[in-house]
């Protein structure tokens, strides 16, 4: 079931959003509020999410709240990796949540991305699934472990500046409970006592390997929340509903929080993923499309999330 629906991911961050090209975010702001209308729209009884910063910045926040964003949605997200790529300490978490609730003391504050990697040692992994518990379960209502599998090497990360990024870049691929092979790391059995209160972040790729596997280990351990995404780009793929529909069939057991992002090149403001659309309008049309064809109001939470 989709309980939610994130409206892109990380915007304030350049790897996710041409800043070159929208400095001030009054392009995202436009895109945004399209698509939490037309969500809206489409059911309005389906949570709708701001996009989960990264860095976590109430600066970025009061931008946006100044162009009215606030007003268009329901919960604000926050992401958050300080062992890995932010520079503050993972105890200083109640503080960043504090700062967003000051802010928007009137939306709850999901933690939609937090992870710590086994980039330098597993047991700093374990160290971080069983202090970020300790920190953000009963603080929260929603917090999703970034998660489940390590990205295959071979595959790429999601970003435009790649090896630039220096060491940065290569901590994608150590983020997972399960590395590329499928074997447990330490950190699994930790993540195991905490899996019905703290959920999962998991991309899935088009026609994604893994996501049988995924399925199976989330069952396995108990998990009940799951945030994962559609892909605007994605949808001009060759049988992209087929894969949609697959992806979301075999999903339908957890209670999913949706993201749509990744501009299509040939409608971006820049030919890239990150890029503008031009038309604010056709992303909420995608927005709105998913909506009614996996999250219809017959099917939606009878009231939105707290």
């Amino acid at each position: 079931m989709i309980e939610a629906a994130m409206i892109w991911n990380e915007p304030n961050n350049k790897s996710h959003w041409d800043l070159e090209i929208d400095p001030e975010w009054t392009l995202y702001a436009d895109t945004a509020k399209a698509a939490a209308r037309a969500i809206g729209n489409a059911n309005p009884d389906l949570t709708r999410v701001l996009g989960g910063m990264s860095p976590i910045d109430p600066h970025f926040l009061q931008r946006l709240q100044g162009y009215g964003m606030l007003e268009e949605v329901d919960v604000v997200a926050v992401h958050g990796f300080p062992l890995d790529w932010n520079l503050w300490q993972i105890h200083d978490w109640p503080s960043k949540i504090d700062e967003i609730e000051a802010v928007a003391p009137d939306h709850p504050v999901w933690v939609t991305e937090v992870g710590v990697g086994s980039f330098g040692a597993e047991e700093v992994q374990v160290f971080g699934v069983n202090r970020t518990a300790e920190l953000l379960i009963g603080r929260v209502p929603r917090i999703f472990w970034y998660s489940l599998f390590d990205l295959p090497h071979s595959w790429g990360a999601t970003t435009r500046h790649r090896e630039a990024e220096g060491s940065s870049y290569y901590r994608h691929f150590y983020m997972g409970l399960l590395r590329e092979d499928g074997t447990p790391k330490q950190a699994l059995e930790h993540f195991a006592k905490y899996a019905g209160e703290m959920g999962l972040m998991q991309w899935f790729h088009f026609n994604d390997p893994r996501l049988d596997d995924a399925v199976a280990w989330m069952k396995r351990l108990g998990v009940r929340h799951l945030r994962t995404g559609l892909s605007w780009a994605d949808s001009f793929r060759p049988d992209a509903l087929q894969w949609f529909d697959r992806q979301m069939e075999a999903l339908a057991d957890f209670d999913v929080t949706i993201t749509f992002c990744f501009t299509p090149e040939h409608l971006g403001i820049a030919p890239h993923h990150t890029s503008p659309p031009r038309e604010p309008e056709l992303f909420a049309e995608f927005c709105a499309r998913m909506v009614e064809r996996y999250a219809p109001p017959q099917r939606a939470t009878a009231t939105k999330l707290a």
